[in-house]
């Protein structure tokens, strides 16, 4: 019984510490991906369109 009850509990603890972990991966991607749309726009003489209105600040957005 011991034995389920710690299984149940690590995997909790890993399901959780990975939430954070997928969040930052989330944010690197969506910064890399306006980085290169940045370079494109420059080089293609383009202007940005965002929604975003080019805010990379890194502010959690949740």
């Amino acid at each position: 019984m011991k034995s389920i009850f710690l299984i149940a509990v690590s995997a909790v603890a890993v399901l959780f510490s990975s939430c954070n972990t997928m969040i930052g991966l989330g944010r690197d991607m969506r910064m890399g991906g306006e980085g290169l749309e940045n370079s494109a726009n420059k080089v293609s003489g383009g202007s940005s369109s965002g929604a975003a209105g080019g805010d990379t600040s890194g502010a959690p957005v949740y």
